[in-house]
């Protein structure tokens, strides 16, 4: 996807990325871990936030001592580097190393509604 769809959808991938910091801060290892799926899911169009939100993954998954976490980013990591600029991304997917990585899921509809907007202003 393009720099402008990057530029347009990183407030709301932001706001995930905080809003996981925030649970993180209060001990709520599986609140964290949903909000960079929901960031996850929202960014995965653009190589910068794809990359980017699998790395904050991997982070998570070093910090709870997930090992299926830690190989499965790293694994992903490599995917969003060198996959998200030729369009091979499940759409809706949610990231962890629980789903496959090429398992598309369904959107939801605010999760649609944003991502459209970033596609198209």
């Amino acid at each position: 996807m393009n720099n402008q769809f990057t530029k347009r959808i990183a407030p709301s991938v932001v706001a995930q990325i905080e809003a996981a910091a925030d649970a993180r801060a209060k001990g709520k290892q599986e609140r964290e871990f949903a909000h960079l799926e929901n960031a996850h899911v929202l960014g995965q169009e653009s190589t910068y936030w794809h990359t980017k939100v699998h790395g904050l993954m991997l982070l998570w998954g070093l910090r709870n001592r997930s090992l299926k976490e830690i190989a499965g980013q790293m694994l992903r990591i490599i995917g969003a580097f060198t996959k998200t600029a030729i369009g091979l991304v499940p759409q809706g997917n949610t990231g962890g190393a629980n789903v496959s990585p090429f398992r598309p899921m369904p959107l939801s509809a605010k999760h649609r509604e944003i991502i459209e907007q970033a596609k198209v202003n």
